[in-house]
């Protein structure tokens, strides 16, 4: 979806008889969907082999996501496709990565972040850690990390002809993704338990808070200066609260903090802190986040089909992103795609009952 969404042409082979992740939805509202084709194909069988390896032969880039070694056995292996297509970027996605004890082990987004440490450091002080939905190792530590590879791998290859394999493990990635928290646990900066740090939900200056009506806020003016703001709209002075600095003073801090905002609505608070610098923010559901002015002005969401969902993300001055296309039930426009591919239509014939 992302590479579609930049402008890529992508065609997505797909299984026979389905064997999705589980969660069986009609095609308009499997979003990550959009902007692609899709062909149902069977690898197993010679014909379906072969209109792969003709596609790779074409392609800039393969990403594939099997157990390491599938694709192997199917005989569309990185050797076999490179050596058809030299300067193809063989994308290769899994969770636990290509090599290593856990290599073959089935396993989802939890699995991975909790492996790489990730986990461990999400969640409230005294209980168990909290899954932040599949976002840290399926999303950002896997699809957006193979698509910045893929992007690289590339680049490279328009300047050298010579295509690669690229290697990306949710596992690698969500590592990655917490390089900077390794630094602050170094320097003892982020090395308390879970839910006690600055950035954890220890602190009181970088917490979320239930108003009146039962919605939420959320506060983050780490900078003195910034605090300085919240306090003065809050009605307060530094000597109201205790030091921020004294880690052992956040508790009281906290509790403060709550008891204001619980005295008012959560629009009484946009009212009087939002668009302020006091890093202030309400905790909107994803509706409500839809229609919130200041997204609302950016277009950071757009309706395609009746459905509301987030648009193409990051923008370009010179060349800005297409309207994304909804998502196509496989086969669908399939001798447009095949034209597009050079793909004559005795060759997509082969498939066409798997259409």
């Amino acid at each position: 979806m992302l590479l579609a969404d930049l402008g890529a042409q992508v065609l997505r082979l797909d299984r026979v008889n389905g064997g999705g992740v589980g969660i069986d939805r009609p095609t308009r509202f499997d979003l990550s969907q959009r902007g692609k084709r899709q062909l149902r194909v069977d690898l197993k069988q010679p014909a379906g082999s072969r209109l792969a390896l003709l596609l790779a032969a074409r392609a800039d880039a393969l990403i594939e996501g099997f157990r390491p070694g599938t694709m192997e056995r199917l005989g569309l292996g990185p050797d076999v496709c490179l050596a058809l297509n030299p300067r193809l970027v063989y994308g290769r996605v899994t969770g636990f990565g290509q090599t290593g004890p856990l290599a073959g082990s089935a396993g989802h987004d939890l699995n991975y972040i909790a492996l790489s440490g990730v986990l461990h450091t999400i969640g409230r002080k005294d209980a168990a850690p909290t899954p932040p939905l599949n976002l840290l190792g399926d999303y950002a530590g896997g699809a957006m990390l193979l698509a910045f590879g893929i992007v690289s791998a590339v680049l490279s290859a328009r300047q050298t002809g010579c295509g690669q394999v690229v290697d990306a493990a949710m596992i690698d990635g969500a590592a990655s993704l917490m390089t900077p928290f390794y630094g602050l646990q170094a320097a003892g900066m982020h090395n308390g338990p879970r839910g006690t740090n600055l950035l954890d939900t220890g602190a009181p200056h970088y917490e979320v808070y239930r108003c009146e009506d039962g919605e939420y806020v959320s506060v983050a003016p780490i900078e003195p200066k910034f605090r300085q703001v919240l306090f003065e709209r809050l009605g307060l002075t530094v000597d109201d609260l205790p030091d921020f600095n004294d880690r052992t003073q956040w508790p009281v801090a906290k509790a403060r903090l709550a008891a204001i905002f619980a005295g008012k609505t959560r629009a009484q608070w946009c009212a009087l802190l939002e668009g302020s610098d006091a890093c202030f923010a309400p905790v909107l559901s994803p509706l409500e986040a839809s229609q919130h002015p200041h997204n609302v002005a950016r277009n950071t969401f757009i309706e395609i089909d009746g459905i509301p969902q987030p648009a193409p993300a990051p923008r370009f001055s010179a060349t800005p992103t297409a309207r994304p296309t909804s998502p196509q039930p496989a086969g669908a426009s399939a001798l447009e795609w095949a034209a597009a591919w050079g793909v004559s239509n005795e060759e997509l014939a082969v498939v066409a009952n798997s259409i």
